[in-house]
């Protein structure tokens, strides 16, 4: 085995394999950031759905609640195939990349909208009560008392779950997408060894998931203080007019 590996490696080592691997990574990450970007956006929205109040937002809240409920259980390649085949049912001609790209939205919404709701969840009760004392309007509550508080429970699960899922679009090639597994398995087909094959593809996908780790963790600490000082003046701010003291009336 080692010997087909070292008398293959002089070939293999070429620009047109790395143009290969090169064009495979960018699809793989461009699948990832499209997806899991668009999820985060409408995780955003159901959270803030789900969680209004009110008898009339009643529908509204079991229908948010029955997606992320559904599509936390759907496999994610059980979702590319329906995607794909419904998308050509009703007519539509998607690209390969398209399908997939909806695919990772509809599953990354479900899951990334719980992360956020667990985020936003772990600020105390208190401090949404305080916010309503202080006449703050929901989206005033949301913006400067509890996203701050929040995001610190929401960035390290959440960057975990797209590094998570820049390994799963290795299940696009099922579909016919050319990314990162579809170019390893081309490789190893025409007869290169799977050492060199699969293991580039294993390298390639360190080099895409630790950087991206690695921004989480800084974002994480950049966000914590950034948006803790915003939460320390606001706190400031209440509390100068709590106690402000109410001038006496005159008899």
């Amino acid at each position: 085995m080692f010997d087909l590996f070292l008398e293959q490696l002089p070939r293999f080592v070429t620009w047109e394999t790395a143009s290969f691997f090169y064009h495979a990574m960018i699809t793989t990450i461009q699948m990832t950031l499209i997806g899991c970007g668009i999820g985060f956006v409408m995780g955003f929205l159901i959270v803030i759905l789900r969680t209004t109040p009110g008898l009339i937002y009643l529908p509204l809240r079991l229908l948010m609640i029955a997606y992320v409920e559904f599509f936390r259980r759907v496999p994610f390649l059980v979702l590319l195939f329906l995607v794909l085949f419904i998308s050509k049912g009703f007519g539509f001609s998607h690209s390969l990349f398209t399908i997939a790209c909806i695919s990772i939205v509809i599953l990354s919404t479900a899951f990334i909208s719980e992360i956020i709701r667990a985020g936003l969840e772990s600020v105390q009760q208190t401090q949404w009560e305080a916010a309503y004392a202080m006449n703050f309007t929901r989206l005033q509550t949301l913006y400067y008392i509890i996203f701050p508080q929040s995001w610190k429970v929401i960035l390290p699960p959440a960057f975990a779950f797209i590094v998570m899922f820049i390994k799963d679009t290795a299940l696009a090639s099922q579909v016919g997408v050319i990314e990162l597994t579809a170019v390893g398995k081309y490789f190893n087909n025409v007869g290169y060894s799977a050492i060199l094959s699969y293991g580039t593809v294993l390298a390639l996908y360190f080099v895409l998931s630790y950087p991206m780790t690695r921004l989480g963790w800084w974002m994480e600490k950049k966000l914590a203080g950034s948006k803790s000082s915003k939460v320390d003046e606001t706190a400031r701010a209440v509390k100068s007019i709590v106690q402000t003291p109410v001038p006496s009336a005159r008899v």
